[in-house]
């Protein structure tokens, strides 16, 4: 194993990597933010692949509603407002 730029754990698997990674959601109308998720990331695409043991967890985690580490405020944006030069 290795330590990445950000200081994380991770190990060389090919063309992906072991990673912990923040997996965010949003349901219902609430933003859900999930620090430290353990996932392998396609080195090249980026994309994040969970186990399925990784995957029950983080629906456990947001059906039962506990007590966050922390909650952080986040700015919301409409990209639809924005005209785009053509």
């Amino acid at each position: 194993m290795g330590q990445s730029q950000s200081g994380i754990e991770e190990e060389s698997l090919g063309q992906s990597r072991r990673i912990e990674v923040t997996y965010t959601l949003y349901k219902d109308g609430r933003v859900y933010v999930i620090e430290n998720v353990p996932a392998r990331v396609d080195v090249e695409t980026g994309e994040q692949y969970f186990s399925p043991d990784t995957v029950e967890a983080l629906r456990e985690i947001i059906m039962e509603h506990g007590k966050p580490v922390r909650v952080v405020e986040a700015p919301v944006f409409d990209f639809s407002a924005r005209r785009l030069a053509t």
